[in-house]
């Protein structure tokens, strides 16, 4: 028998594709992580986890921040640029903004802008305290920055003032009715603002962002009302302010040919506004360069078909064809990389700390003479299947389980029969599937027994803040154990969050040709702590998830690359999540009132002899450290009273395979599950 090995769970879990050399795993079975992109030995996940864990007392889920990829990232985009910029001999130059929702965590910002500083790279806004951090942290005189989304009167005299700042600040104009706010707030300054229009194309994006752009979209000017506001600038001679031409198709176009066909379109009207006389200076293509989060390169809605050199060449030389067509100056080209930039850089580590596993049941039935004889036939099915009637019993035992569902309700089956027959249900399942997975055809409905017969892995995470897309938008993540990657994986699983809602889970995963609705993930072992790493999480989902049951943010460590210290890497920062008080205060809960209102009530039941008054004082206590503690699961701090599962749970076996033992059932028969019942 072949030993399983790296090799092996690399190809599993498809990481050479989706992890794009930033993402490996070392001869050890752990994950490592490249911030340089395959350059150095790479850093053990599993190191960084345990380090934090045993040196830093941070409990899980944690997030992982590896500030140097988002570093490469940076650099990797404006060298694209500079590349084929050079090779093509385009005469504009490129000078890319940053649009901060995509993550608009400090650490993130600050680490693009420091990266981006030789390339100008600048910012973009979509709100009011958008614009107000990017004009606080956008300080290099030359990087642009790009106000987008809906503006009142304050972000107007904002972005305005920051001219007399010295930035260099594009007020876009998304809808007709902006430019005669803007221009009256100029005028209230006395200054002359920088101008962009954005302009609604016919195009459409691909994936699951396409119905964002478009003649439908939110955002833009039809070609009538981006006519009508030049006319508007000229009557009242600001024409010269128009400097940039927007545009924007979506986010994770999936597909390059899409991307191709956008440019060449908002490129066209930009040659039409330049032979207006209009000297426009800048073409902002917009967002939209995706990440491949499930590595198969196609246009499927988790990936992209394109590498981030294609889409650069494509943009570059989209332009310049129809520039030349034109015979007008190629633009300055402006960008709006977001997703790109930061998706890789963050993975969230979550523990397993239990599992269910369907079909399995903690007690023995005794085989009795009195039981049913829906219980008999079941068994006589689990006793007699062969390759020859393998789906034919299938559909018996189903007609079996329904029978004796109706019987109950009906009340002529006992509990215990019900039991029996639910327990002989699934292990013929079991065995089922377990078999014809061999099968050179397997019949959709044997197929589909796989996400029936998944096991349940409980996360100590919460979907709904952790991982938002994935549960409004399905969004694919690759997930796959960080550690034993040296194992063969046996288990077909999904996971569920500690939220109490059914929509806690995840039980599509990323697969080369479709998607996969389990994860194969190994046996968990008594105190062998198991963990999971959620990839590429670095963009949208820190500023979209939301509390559901009052789960917090989690804590969060930075990592950064250092050649001289163990395993080449230090920590840099420790951030920790909310906690239960902090959580409950967004929603007008006093800590103090409740710790108040809590005493109170302990107080009355000293004073009535319910409770001593020692032990009134020890539940005061607990009850402040739970409201100062992390909102998520302790797994380390399990009562002592708590008594061995082993002590009541019998589990019976569930695995079988065919085997020819000469019986009666003739050639191919299926040895039975071993269970008493």
């Amino acid at each position: 028998m072949r030993t399983w090995g790296v090799a092996d769970s690399l190809k599993l879990y498809n990481v050479e594709n989706w992890g794009d050399q930033y993402f490996s795993i070392n001869p050890a079975g752990h994950m490592t992580v490249h911030p340089k992109r395959g350059e150095g030995l790479g850093i053990d996940l599993m190191s960084v986890v345990e380090e934090i864990k045993n040196r830093q007392g941070v409990g899980m889920p944690v997030l992982i921040r590896f500030q140097d990829i988002i570093r490469h990232r940076v650099v990797a985009l404006n060298e694209a640029f500079r590349k084929s910029i050079a090779e093509f001999g385009y005469k504009g130059s490129y000078q890319g903004v940053y649009p901060i929702k995509v993550n608009q965590m400090r650490e993130v910002v600050e680490e693009i802008l420091d990266a981006g500083r030789p390339y100008e790279f600048g910012m973009e806004a979509g709100s009011k305290a958008e614009l107000a951090a990017v004009v606080a942290m956008n300080t290099h005189p030359n990087a642009l920055i790009i106000c987008n989304g809906y503006k009142d009167y304050a972000v107007i005299k904002t972005a305005l003032m920051s001219l007399k700042l010295g930035k260099r600040v594009f007020i876009v104009i998304e809808k007709l009715s902006e430019i005669f706010q803007v221009i009256a707030v100029a005028k209230e300054l006395g200054v002359k603002p920088l101008l962009g229009l954005r302009c609604k194309l016919y195009s459409k994006g691909s994936g699951k962002w396409e119905s964002s752009g478009g003649e439908f979209a939110k955002f833009g000017l039809t070609t009538p009302e981006l006519l009508h506001v030049i006319n508007i600038l000229k009557q009242e001679n600001l024409l010269d302010s128009f400097k940039l031409l927007h545009f924007h198709v979506g986010s994770q176009v999936t597909n390059i040919k899409t991307i191709k066909n956008v440019v060449k379109e908002g490129t066209r009207i930009y040659a039409k506004c330049r032979k207006m006389g209009i000297n426009v200076e800048y073409l902002d293509v917009g967002g939209g360069m995706g990440v491949d989060y499930d590595g198969s390169r196609t246009s499927f809605d988790s990936s992209i078909n394109y590498s981030l050199q294609e889409y650069v060449s494509d943009v570059v030389y989209s332009i310049q064809e129809i520039c030349q067509a034109e015979e007008v100056q190629e633009p300055n080209i402006v960008s709006e990389t977001g997703r790109a930039l930061v998706a890789h850089h963050s993975v969230l580590v979550v523990n397993v700390f239990g599992s269910i596993e369907i079909g399995t049941t903690p007690i023995v039935f005794e085989e009795t003479l009195d039981e049913d004889d829906v219980v008999k036939e079941m068994r006589y099915l689990s006793q007699n299947l062969s390759t020859k009637n393998i789906l034919e019993h299938f559909h018996d035992a189903l007609q079996r389980k329904e029978e004796a569902l109706s019987m109950f309700k009906l009340g002529f089956l006992s509990l215990e029969d019900k039991a029996k027959v639910e327990h002989l249900f699934w292990q013929i399942c079991k065995v089922i599937y377990k078999n014809a997975s061999g099968f050179r055809y397997v019949p959709d409905e044997l197929e589909t027994l796989n996400k029936h017969l998944a096991d349940q892995y409980h996360c100590n995470f919460s979907v709904f803040q952790s991982m938002p897309d994935h549960w409004a938008i399905q969004q694919l993540f690759p997930i796959m154990p960080i550690q034993r990657l040296d194992e063969e994986p046996t288990h077909a699983s999904t996971l569920v969050d500690i939220t109490c809602d059914s929509d806690g889970k995840v039980s599509k995963f990323i697969d080369l040709r479709d998607i996969k609705d389990t994860l194969p993930l190994h046996q968990i072992r008594k105190g062998d702590p198991y963990y999971l790493g959620i990839f590429l999480t670095g963009a949208y989902q820190d500023v979209m998830g939301d509390f559901h049951n009052l789960f917090g943010s989690v804590n969060e460590v930075h990592v950064f690359l250092d050649e001289t210290e163990p395993g080449g890497y230090y920590i840099e920062e420790v951030i920790r999540g909310n906690n239960v008080a902090s959580v409950l205060s967004w929603f007008q809960y006093s800590a103090t009132d409740m710790e108040k209102r809590v005493k109170e009530q302990i107080d009355a039941r000293v004073r009535e002899g319910h409770i001593k008054p020692r032990e009134g004082v020890e539940l005061q206590n607990f009850y402040e450290e739970v409201l100062h503690g992390y909102t998520y699961v302790d797994v380390n701090r399990q009562s002592k009273l708590l008594l061995e599962e082993s002590e009541y749970i019998t589990r019976t076996a569930s695995d079988g395979d065919f085997e020819d033992d000469g019986d009666d059932a003739g050639p191919g028969h299926i040895q039975p599950p071993p269970m008493t019942l």
